[in-house]
């Protein structure tokens, strides 16, 4: 049986399940970061926890560009910064998200990145193989956080894994 527990202490939000910290949400900054090896909700079926996901060579790595929503757009009403995990929806059926995928979004060139904000960042996924049929140049999603959506991303290249693992289409959208 599974066991949740919430618990905010610190403007912190905790969750546990079954004992064990599986997610952390910073309230005052809306940043979060997800500890456990598989988060079972709704729609996510995949996630990682810190240490296998740093040293794991199953992950997939595309430059992007990142477009934050405006607050008044049902966008966040802080900035993201580097290491930022959100729900990653590709695809919507009947209104209705089918599944998300967690990635998560890299950057140094900047502190954060502000609602209303374009940038090119890279974003890890984890390979997993249902993600596959969405991953091309060109290719947009949605950013999520739950159900609401905070911006959208497009894939403008992929970066070698060098693992010898999936291989995806090299090419640049310039290439196209």
């Amino acid at each position: 049986m599974m066991k949740i527990h919430k618990e905010i202490k610190n403007n912190q939000l905790y969750l546990y399940q079954n004992g064990a910290l599986i997610y952390k949400k910073w309230l005052a900054t809306g940043e979060s970061k997800v500890f456990d090896l598989m988060a079972y909700d709704k729609y996510t079926l995949v996630s990682f926890n810190e240490v296998e996901y740093g040293n794991s060579n199953s992950l997939v790595s595309v430059q992007a560009e990142l477009e934050l929503h405006l607050t008044n757009d049902g966008g966040r009403k802080t900035g993201i910064i580097s290491g930022y995990r959100p729900n990653h929806v590709f695809e919507y059926k009947q209104s209705q998200i089918v599944q998300t995928y967690i990635g998560d979004i890299n950057f140094s060139e900047w502190p954060t990145i502000e609602p209303g904000e374009k940038k090119i960042v890279k974003i890890r996924f984890l390979d997993f193989p249902s993600l596959h049929q969405y991953l091309h140049v060109g290719r947009v999603w949605h950013i999520h956080e739950g159900e609401r959506v905070i911006g959208k991303a497009r894939i403008l290249s992929f970066y070698d894994s060098g693992d010898g693992g999936t291989k995806f289409p090299t090419k640049s959208i310039d290439q196209l």
